[in-house]
């Protein structure tokens, strides 16, 4: 860690300029509508969650919403102290750590960076899984061939990466997203306006139908018991001991990722038309949209579905070992856990026939492709602002006639096309969800530190100081989580993505070292308060390394706790 020293030399700016930033053509409304891309994500983890917690899956959905909901509020007072500025709540929490190091401020932009970005590869390929199932049958030629160009059984077992028509018609469809948001954040804002009320529309169905046609059983919920395996790989009964609480940690990892997302809202603040107004609406509602969704959708599909039965026993070789894991109906199927069958099941409960239920699947699609049209969104503005700020490369400073972050859009497409090579999309999720809570642990810290080293800034609005208390207590139990629960998905997820978030450390020692000779632009200087020549001001004291140490030890400590 490299703490930032007081003399930090004063430079005219030397982020790559544009012909124009970003357009202020949108209010609360228009986020709102992005961010309602967001609800449509429980597609992507309800069965990664169900096959790790069991019944608990509504419990766990219900208290992960409202941790996020709370969180928010730290995010909406420290979006409010930026309202010039893009990115989203990693920008602004960044600010509050570059005054103690250097490298951490950085990791919380790339960590929330890499976090989002899968939405793009787990998104495409569960549309294209959609389509195909829905136009083929399941065994036919172009659901069943695959090239596989890479062993990767070394990250995890079983996992390759492959060319198949999933990863091909999922390309096409990030494609056609990218040309969309080619037209600025005021041509989204519309497209997801439309998109998103069709992809309201089958969600609330799913929520709401099973309740009203009795299809919501209480058999479906009893016993509240996490689910373990036995020496064979089967599912059975657990308890609520220091295995079962690794499950249900693992649960709220996996749920985090979705339920969380909502703070992608203030990504627009700099193209805000009123951004004092519209920073904290604009969360605050798209907060309560994703409470209904994530609380509504998971009981009733739960209630709906069950947790299944035995269909085929584990295979196990001569030593006992696990050869083919057991197969189940239910939420333990293996399609349901993938996501591929998630929409099939949510069409059934719906009840309403075949036609019917084509077009929810229909609706569904679009729902993803508007998640999809979110994170693209919103990853993009953080790369954007990042490279204006000097932590990532110029290059991405770049935006097109119509303000929209080009250059960012298309790394963010490269990236997420190799993604969708890879053969298992829930590990994907996994590894990226560290990053995620690395991100969300830094930026809820970067509530107290603000209020400590910017006592006087003017704050549009002000959470109570009992919400950001409650926020950085929140901050350690999410790395609690992840330290015990990350592993639940394969063996190397934690290690994987913690290897993945110190690649900031070259790419920022790239652009900060060599193409600026370790200066920041004056932008950020301003915003560091320092362009006038004095040193910093750094009220906190030794506090943020406490609270970095403080966060390791939970990690390691729980994750030599955890019962896989």
């Amino acid at each position: 860690m490299s703490s930032a020293p007081s003399n930090i030399a004063v430079s005219e700016p030397v982020a790559e300029q544009t012909s124009s930033g970003l357009t202020r053509g949108i209010d609360w409304t228009g986020a709102f509508w992005v961010a309602s891309g967001v609800p449509p994500l429980v597609l992507f983890s309800i069965g990664g969650v169900a096959a790790t917690v069991g019944k608990p899956l509504w419990l766990v959905f219900a208290a992960s919403i409202a941790m996020g909901f709370v969180q928010s509020f730290t995010y909406a007072e420290i979006a409010g102290l930026f309202p010039n500025k893009s990115g989203g709540t990693s920008v602004y929490g960044a600010i509050a750590w570059v005054r103690y190091s250097k490298i951490v401020a950085p990791l919380s932009v790339w960590c929330n960076c890499f976090a989002w970005s899968p939405v793009l590869s787990i998104g495409s390929g569960l549309a294209a899984g959609y389509l195909l199932t829905g136009l083929f049958a399941p065994d036919s030629a172009i659901n069943t061939w695959q090239w596989t160009l890479l062993d990767l059984s070394a990250v995890k077992s079983g996992l390759t990466f492959r060319i198949n028509a999933v990863a091909i018609l999922g390309a096409v469809l990030l494609v056609t997203v990218k040309l969309i948001q080619d037209g600025g954040i005021l041509r989204s804002a519309n497209a997801t306006k439309i998109i998103g009320i069709s992809a309201m529309i089958p969600l609330l169905l799913i929520g709401v139908v099973p309740l009203i046609t009795g299809d919501v059983v209480k058999a479906n919920f009893l016993p509240l018991v996490p689910i373990a395996h036995d020496a064979h790989g089967n599912v059975v009964q657990g308890a609520w001991n220091l295995a079962g609480w690794t499950a249900i940690a693992g649960g709220m990892f996996l749920a985090a990722w979705s339920t969380y997302g909502f703070e992608t809202a203030v990504c627009y603040t700099g193209e805000f038309k009123n951004p004092k107004a519209d920073t904290f609406k604009a969360i605050f509602y798209s907060g309560l949209l994703c409470v209904a969704a994530y609380t509504l959708v998971p009981f009733a599909f739960q209630g709906f579905l069950g947790l299944g039965e035995l269909v085929k026993p584990a295979e196990t070789d001569a030593a006992g070992n696990v050869v083919t894991p057991a197969v189940y109906t239910g939420m333990l199927a293996p399609d349901i856990y993938s996501g591929a069958g998630v929409a099939a099941v949510m069409a059934r409960m719906v009840h309403g026939g075949r036609i019917v239920g084509a077009v929810v699947v229909v609706m569904l699609i679009l729902a993803i492709m508007l998640s999809i049209m979110t994170s693209l969104a919103g990853t993009s503005r953080t790369l954007y602002q990042a490279s204006l700020d000097g932590w990532l490369p110029r290059y991405l400073s770049k935006v097109n006639a119509h303000g929209a972050p080009t250059n960012a859009m298309l790394t963010n497409l490269g990236f997420n096309l190799v993604l969708l090579m890879m053969s298992d999309y829930v590990f994907v999720l996994g590894a990226s969800n560290i990053g995620y809570l690395i991100f969300n642990f830094l930026n809820l810290n970067a509530g107290w530190i603000h209020r400590m080293d910017r006592p006087d800034q003017e704050r549009p609005w002000k959470a109570p100081t009992a919400i950001i208390a409650a926020g950085t207590v929140l901050a350690f139990v999410n790395l609690a989580f992840m330290g015990m629960g990350a592993d639940v998905y394969g063996e190397g997820t934690l290690r994987t993505g913690l290897l993945f978030a110190l690649l900031i450390v070259p790419v920022f020692g790239y652009r900060h070292y060599l193409q600026d000779k370790g200066r920041f632009p004056r932008t950020m200087l301003d915003e560091m308060e320092l362009s006038d020549g004095s040193g910093l001001k750094r009220r906190a004291g030794i506090l943020p390394y406490l609270a970095l140490a403080l966060g390791a030890v939970v990690v390691y400590v729980t994750h030599r706790l955890a019962v896989y």
